[in-house]
């Protein structure tokens, strides 16, 4: 007889869950949805179930059905930024409504540990989180999660900014969608997904690398550990394909730290994985990283080779790099500190390029061209329109070769107006090539006339040594 009840209760329990309309995480209150879109809205219900949305901000009534799989999906219209609004969500058997929903624009914030770092890690922002409230912010932070296959939904709710919750939350992500709100004064939605020390093949749909045997060889020399995945695919399939359907403005990205022992192959897997998030997203969305910083890797020029490995990402459309040599607090720290400049320097990309404001020279000046002259060398860049400054009475970090390939430190000055700056070594009577900035730990002194650090760079492509650092 207890079998017999047992049974008929879970019965009823069971009827009643499976009448209900369900939604995913990101449909949820305090949500931001990206404005003047096409936005698809999804969930799931009873095969065959009849699905109503409507929304606050129109009087058209969107209609769905559960489908052989109970899912259910339609595309709501979102007017320009503004709210907050209702959605109301109506299956025959339960409503939903979302309430305190925005319109503004939703970026979605990835990557590794410096990503990651909120204020909660010592960084020097106490005043700022005193300042944090603000209605028009809203962070989705996902939780740290891994799966085999693809998932449907994510452990995360959408929260309002306040001091309380700008402390759990990325910190270069936070000044990023504070600059952005204040520039544009719209709405920003910041979703997180990041996981310290991944590389970036988990981030990375799993059919991009098996498929490819450049990548499935990479992939297979990574080192397992108990503290993240490494498995190609595993952090995409849990906190991004999720993500997929829902529209957003673009992507933030710092992430490397964990690949600086395959840098070449960084640049095929990096350009792999961006593209295939558009793909999956159909949507050729901006896509804006940092480059690492400089550290004392145990390893010599690794650094280097990998922030090169971004750089050439720069080919790649709608892309775009912050260099942040000049913030760092200490080089045996891969995590600098200095996460404020960072966010603000990836939001002044976004307001340039996204949000039409005027900036000039927003992006660091990147070597362009060398010219020999005699026993020098001329070396003019793009991004440098007002021309370069050093910060000091010399130029550090420069270096020149000759036809034998060996490096010595150079001298450096800079001419006309600064766009061009000239290198020599009177060690080296016929240069063929410069190197700048090009080691694990430089914090050269030449920048832009705006203030952002110049790019490392070197001219020639010759085999670049690594090998144990020696100690001194």
């Amino acid at each position: 007889m207890k079998k017999l009840i047992f049974g008929i209760a879970v019965f009823i329990n069971t009827t009643n869950v499976v009448a209900k309309v369900f939604l995913p995480a990101v449909y949820s209150n305090h949500m931001v949805l990206q404005q003047k879109s096409a936005v698809k809205i999804w969930g799931w219900s009873e095969v065959g179930e009849s699905v109503t949305i409507t929304t606050s901000w129109d009087t058209v009534t969107y209609k769905a059905e559960g489908d052989a799989y109970a899912k259910w999906q339609t595309v709501l219209q979102t007017p320009i930024a503004g709210g907050t609004y209702t959605i109301t969500v109506k299956g025959p058997y339960s409503t939903i409504v979302i309430e305190d929903v925005l319109i503004g624009e939703v970026w979605l914030a990835s990557g590794q540990s410096n990503m990651e770092m909120t204020t909660w890690w010592g960084l020097p922002y106490e005043e700022e989180v005193k300042k944090a409230t603000n209605n028009q912010i809203r962070f989705f932070h996902i939780a740290r999660s891994s799966s085999p296959y693809p998932q449907e939904d994510v452990r995360a709710q959408w929260v309002v900014c306040s001091p309380e919750a700008m402390k759990g939350f990325s910190a270069a992500a936070y000044f990023f969608g504070k600059k952005i709100n204040e520039h544009t004064k719209m709405p920003v939605g910041l979703i997180s997904a990041c996981w310290g020390g991944t590389p970036a093949e988990v981030w990375t749909p799993e059919d991009e690398i098996r498929n490819d045997s450049i990548l499935k060889a990479a992939a297979l020399k990574l080192t397992p550990t108990k503290w993240w995945p490494v498995k190609p695919g595993y952090n995409y399939n849990a906190t991004i394909a999720p993500l997929t359907n829902f529209k957003i403005a673009g992507v933030i990205w710092y992430q490397g730290e964990s690949n600086t022992n395959a840098s070449q192959t960084y640049q095929y897997l990096f350009t792999t994985m961006i593209k295939s998030w558009r793909q999956k997203w159909k949507d050729d969305f901006p896509f804006y990283f940092v480059q690492i910083a400089p550290y004392s890797y145990e390893t010599t020029n690794i650094c280097a080779l990998l922030r090169e490995a971004q750089t050439k990402t720069l080919m790649l459309a709608k892309t775009a790099m912050v260099v942040t040599s000049d913030l760092v607090d200490n080089i045996n720290d891969i995590h600098p500190k200095l996460k404020k400049e960072v966010g603000e320097r990836l939001a002044d990309i976004a307001i340039a390029e996204v949000y039409g404001f005027d900036r000039l020279n927003y992006k660091s000046p990147l070597y362009k061209a060398m010219q020999i002259e005699k026993d020098k060398i001329r070396i003019s860049f793009t991004n440098a329109a007002n021309g370069l400054m050093i910060k000091g009475k010399t130029a550090t970090d420069f270096y020149i070769a000759g036809a034998d390939k060996i490096f010595v430190p150079a001298q450096a000055k800079l001419h006309g107006n600064g766009s061009t700056i000239v290198v020599w070594a009177k060690a080296v009577k016929n240069p063929v090539a410069v190197r700048f900035g090009f080691s694990n730990t430089a914090m050269p002194n030449l920048f832009g006339k705006e203030g952002l650090p110049v790019n490392l760079f070197r001219t020639d492509d010759w085999q670049v040594e690594t090998g144990p650092v020696k100690n001194n």
